[in-house]
């Protein structure tokens, strides 16, 4: 891990350099839309956040980049709801914002929005959810990390310990990126995997509950893999309800996730680097409207993923209370 933080610091001090050097030499930018009429540059960030500890976090990323680049940012969060996000993207074609940075979870339902923008001349940015789409809509590159590749990873880790039955929670309906954890897991485990939908993070007594429920109906699961970090605390918390100690991995980070995993109650949890998602897209755009720069040569721009365990969970933890983890 320490190298990822150092990966991490590298790639924060090349993106602000590279952005100084594309202001200096943007002479002739590209045709630049600006909201309003008012010739700044406006980026739109549309994602299905719920504004919860892993969103808040992308948002500072991202207002941390339009500070640092001079640009205003637009931060809309549709809460896990797929119709009002592309509602969302297409009032942003109508208002001829300069860029847009939008969230697949549901690709289905952002395909024409985003299709329109890119025919509006906008520049798309994916992030978060979409590596496997952002191409086919005509996004100029996709920022996160591949999620069937970080469940590959999951899986690896609880069968090298001799896990023999895995649970895999998802704390979302229909969110295809959680749906690739649980695949990549599934893949790598080798043992029976079990996937469950729970009632949300919105609703940590009843997904508790629903997790407990499936632990109890299986008393053979001896491994837990949560697709987010508030699934495997409830998970912990289940488990020690029932009086039982399977081996517990997730996605994403919180204060009381990294409590867990330093109490040696959580086994690992996989960092995408959120941040960097949100701060990357931003600079991305802007690069593009500003000075023509394409990144990824057709492939995603990956943040993630890395893993957090016991043995670097104090220096997470120190970045988490900076606010930038």
């Amino acid at each position: 891990m320490k190298t990822s933080r150092l990966a991490l610091a590298s790639v924060a001090t090349a993106a602000v350099a590279l952005a100084a050097v594309s202001t200096a030499s943007a002479t002739t930018p590209p045709t630049t839309p600006a909201s309003g009429g008012s010739g700044k540059i406006t980026i739109a960030m549309v994602t299905h956040s719920d504004d919860g500890i892993f969103w808040s976090v992308v948002k500072k990323g991202a207002e941390a980049a339009a500070k640092n680049l001079g640009v205003d940012l637009k931060w809309e969060a549709s809460n896990n709801d797929s119709a009002k996000q592309a509602q969302m993207v297409e009032a942003d074609v109508a208002a001829k914002v300069s860029g847009i940075a939008v969230s697949l979870a549901d690709p289905a339902a952002l395909s024409g929005p985003v299709k329109a923008a890119v025919a509006a001349g906008i520049p798309v940015v994916t992030l978060n959810s979409g590596s496997d789409k952002f191409k086919e809509l005509g996004a100029i590159t996709h920022v996160g990390q591949d999620e069937k590749v970080a469940g590959n990873g999951a899986g690896e880790k609880f069968k090298a310990a001799g896990a023999k039955k895995l649970l895999c929670i998802m704390q979302e309906q229909g969110n295809v990126g959680l749906q690739a954890r649980c695949d990549g897991a599934k893949e790598t485990f080798g043992g029976d995997v079990t996937m469950i939908n729970t009632s949300g993070d919105a609703d940590q007594t009843t997904s508790q509950s629903e997790i407990k429920a499936a632990m109890q109906a299986d008393s053979s699961i001896d491994a837990v893999f949560a697709t987010g970090p508030v699934g495997a605390v409830l998970a912990v918390k289940a488990a020690e309800e029932l009086g039982v100690k399977p081996m517990i991995g997730s996605v994403d980070l919180s204060d009381e996730l990294l409590a867990d995993i330093a109490d040696g109650k959580v086994a690992f949890t996989i960092d995408q680097q959120q941040y960097l998602q949100g701060y990357l897209s931003v600079l991305f755009l802007y690069l593009y409207i500003t000075n023509g720069n394409t990144v990824g040569g057709g492939l995603p721009v990956y943040t993630g993923p890395g893993f957090v365990t016991k043995d670097n969970v104090a220096q997470v933890k120190a970045l988490v209370a900076s606010g930038t983890r």
